[in-house]
């Protein structure tokens, strides 16, 4: 009897494709990233807030004649001044006995809306993060 011994070769297939691959390092360091990111999303719509909600504080307190001389009054107006300035004058002012409405003001809270949603979108053009995948990867860890 002979006895036959068989080698077994491997035979490696390299495949080709066009998509690069995506070294995504370790799970605790994407984990950073996406919170990172998640976190300066958070950081853009609070600052939008305070924003708004100054602009419309002004908006409301020309609306309905408040007082100058009030502390709380010249506060919102000298806060919101630099943030509505740059709008003066793209509209006019309608004033009707003790109520202004400054339509520039409201135009500002329109652009300054777009400019946050605006810078969002570009980071989640760069870098998707949602706040499922940020859950997802605490889970995970």
């Amino acid at each position: 009897m002979q006895t036959q011994q068989a080698t077994d070769t491997q035979t490696v297939k390299t495949v080709s494709t066009n998509v690069p691959a995506v070294d995504t390092g370790s799970p605790q360091k994407a984990y950073g990233t996406k919170k990172a990111i998640f976190r300066l999303y958070q950081v853009i719509w609070y600052i939008l807030g305070v924003v708004e909600v100054l602009l419309a504080s002004r908006i409301l307190l020309k609306l309905i004649g408040a007082n100058l001389n009030s502390g709380f009054t010249s506060f919102i107006y000298s806060v919101s001044a630099p943030l509505a300035s740059p709008f003066r004058g793209v509209l006019g002012v309608t004033r009707s006995s003790e109520s202004v409405i400054e339509w520039s003001t409201i135009i500002a809270m329109a652009v300054y809306a777009v400019v946050a949603v605006g810078l969002v979108k570009l980071f989640q053009i760069v870098k998707p993060t949602t706040e499922q995948e940020v859950n997802q990867s605490v889970n995970n860890q």
